[in-house]
């Protein structure tokens, strides 16, 4: 049984859909476990959006935790201390400050749920050192092992200006280097080809960015799931913050390009013939 601690800013309605999805994995046996808890960086009737996120997580009976992120900082008094002339490694400091802060009481709040696993999904703030290290937590990142790093627009456009061959998406554990820890988890797919390749041609780099988002996309849900599902079911594992195999030996990952590639292009030819 995988006790899992879902971290989610609960900002739109991908992050319900993706909880959806989730629970409904473990409801049907799929994933051998149980979300022990919610946490959200926002609390209730700080955006639509997110009170709908809390809605859904109550309505699962599921422990929902909210610290706002934005309500401490203000009690710190980071931004009238920065506007008060500090210096700007004075005010690196106290911007510094208020994060670690904020991260010991997030891990006053959800310690005694003992997660085996934390999940970030969707979640808007970046994990200071401290929690990384007190937690496994696992994080999606929008391109294939060695990518580039960044927000998904940066990897696509780096992808294309690269000449790339491939794209693709990651879970990897979170540590203090922002998107560069131990790949537990990956999907690659080929972006030569067809349908890339009149695009390619065209010089269409628009259309080459909008449609290899579509496919990375459409990649990202069967990823997390999968993912889920094999630390349950011991394909994969982390110990001492490195990622293992069945024989405990440490791996680069678990490659679910050809399990996830072969059930989205089947949902595709599904749809072309309805």
């Amino acid at each position: 049984m995988l006790n899992i601690g879902w971290f989610s800013t609960g900002r739109d309605e991908a992050a319900r859909q993706l909880l959806q999805a989730v629970r409904e994995n473990i409801h049907n046996g799929e994933i051998g476990g149980k979300i022990k808890f919610v946490f959200s960086n926002r609390e209730p009737g700080e955006a639509k959006e997110s009170d709908l996120f809390f809605e859904l997580v109550r309505s699962y009976g599921i422990p929902l935790v909210c610290f706002s992120h934005k309500k401490f900082k203000s009690l710190t008094q980071t931004l009238s201390l920065e506007r008060r002339g500090l210096g700007k490694d004075e005010a690196k400091q106290s911007r510094e400050s208020w994060r670690l802060k904020y991260d010991r009481e997030v891990n006053k709040r959800i310690e005694k749920f003992t997660p085996d696993i934390c999940v970030l999904a969707g979640y808007m703030l970046i994990v200071g050192e401290e929690l990384c290290q007190e937690y496994d937590m696992i994080n999606l990142h929008p391109a294939p092992p060695n990518g580039p790093t960044g927000s998904w627009q940066e990897v696509i456009w780096k992808l294309i200006q690269n000449n790339a061959k491939e794209a693709g998406a990651m879970m990897h554990l979170v540590t203090p280097e922002l998107d560069r820890g131990p790949v537990v988890s990956y999907c690659r797919f080929p972006i030569k080809g067809e349908p890339f390749d009149r695009f390619w041609q065209r010089d269409e780099k628009t259309m080459l960015f909008q449609l290899i988002r579509q496919y990375e996309l459409a990649r990202e849900f069967p990823l997390i799931i999968f993912t889920l599902q094999a630390l349950s079911r011991g394909k994969v594992g982390i110990r001492e913050g490195k990622v293992i195999d069945t024989q405990g030996k440490p791996i680069d990952g678990y490659d679910l390009s050809s399990q996830i590639n072969q059930m989205v292009e089947g949902k595709i030819a599904l749809l072309r013939s309805q």
